[in-house]
């Protein structure tokens, strides 16, 4: 189940301040120059629109998000014109500004700004203010709405370097994984090399000394004979160690992931892998490039404060790769570049991926055992 974070509480306590802003209009106080029902439906569309506007943005639906502000920016016109006469009212200009720095482009929020000033200024003229209240009125309400808009947009710029350093983090952190592994596997070259030089040599004078021993009879094949049992208990020795550096070498599936996910910022990341789990080292270095993929994503359009990360052995199906995140999730999942190139590492090595957005986001993704 999703956490309320601290924007959507903010965003609850600013509805309320709108509702308390506009409630003594609705019970009678205050001049309005249309019926009071019409206000209010009109202004209950404004708080409707603009909730909505916050939601379909939540939800990545960009364009039915713009649509729901526009049409909130129009009522909240309609809602400071039709009361004239009604106090802080205006102060939902000043929220509907603020919105324009989370959701449209930036050239679009001076324009709302403007047009914001005049719709107050012309609320007071209407209300038969002399020009100076007129004039100091619109000011005071541009400087409103340009020191909120300014701080909401320096919390969308710190929103946005937060999420590009968690992103770098992981990356880091993979490329650092990619690059150990790069180095072992050029270190099993350099072993194999040396164990094919020293076998070769070894296997050779093994060779040489039981030929040997075939030409000759009697106590003379004795020495060549025990040369050969030494050479090949020093060649059996050497199997064995080279053996052991090659496996101590391989990759661990636990370590790299948990190197991967550990310490990113504004994400809890929880691993479980199953003891038995032991992929070779192609798999393992997919499912590192695949977990690497599910936190960007989380990252960047979950909107999600925890993911839970599950690799088990399956009787029937091999290695079973399972995360899901406590975020926003989609009913309608429409892969990206990313969920694209995830989907292209699993079946390259004969594997399965299995997208679903109905509770947060989750993605199960099986390989075969090898």
């Amino acid at each position: 189940m999703r956490q309320i974070g601290p924007d959507v509480w903010a965003g609850l306590l600013v509805l309320l301040v709108c509702v308390a802003v506009g409630a003594p209009t609705l019970i009678g106080l205050g001049h309005i120059v249309v019926p009071r029902p019409l206000w209010g439906a009109v202004f209950a569309g404004l708080l409707v629109t603009a909730t909505a506007a916050a939601i379909w943005d939540d939800l990545g639906r960009r364009r039915r998000a713009l649509i729901s502000y526009g049409v909130a920016v129009v009522l909240g016109w309609l809602t400071v014109l039709a009361a004239p006469n009604a106090g802080w009212l205006p102060i939902l200009l000043v929220f509907t500004a603020t919105l324009s720095a989370y959701l449209t482009p930036h050239r679009v929020i001076p324009v709302v700004i403007v047009l914001n000033t005049g719709v107050i200024a012309a609320s007071v003229a209407l209300d038969a203010r002399t020009p100076t209240d007129i004039g100091l009125s619109a000011l005071v309400y541009l400087l409103l709405q340009t020191a909120t808009v300014l701080s909401a947009l320096a919390i969308v710029r710190e929103q946005r370097l937060r999420r590009e350093l968690a992103e770098a983090h992981v990356e880091l952190r993979t490329a650092s994984v990619v690059m150990a592994d790069t180095a072992r596997a050029h270190e099993r070259l350099r072993i194999a090399r040396e164990l094919h030089d020293l076998m070769g040599h070894q296997l050779t004078a093994l060779t040489l000394e039981l030929e040997v021993a075939k030409h000759h009879e009697g106590p003379a094949v004795r020495a060549h004979v025990e040369r050969a049992d030494g050479v090949a208990r020093d060649l059996l020795r050497d199997v064995r160690t080279t053996v052991g550096q090659l496996r101590s070498d391989a990759p661990d599936l636990r370590e790299s992931l948990t190197a991967v996910v550990r310490d990113i910022p504004g994400l809890d990341i929880s691993v479980w892998i199953d003891d038995d789990v032991r992929p070779d080292e192609e798999v393992t270095m997919t499912l590192i490039r695949v977990i690497q993929e599910i936190v960007t994503n989380t990252i960047r359009h979950a909107g999600a404060s925890a993911l839970r990360i599950r690799v088990e052995n399956t009787p029937d199906q091999g290695v079973r790769l399972t995360t899901v995140d406590d975020g926003r999730g989609s009913p309608d999942v429409r892969p990206g570049n990313g969920l694209r190139g995830l989907r292209e590492r699993i079946d390259a090595i004969g594997g399965e991926v299995r997208l679903d957005g109905r509770d947060g986001f989750r993605v199960t993704a099986t390989v075969p055992a090898r």
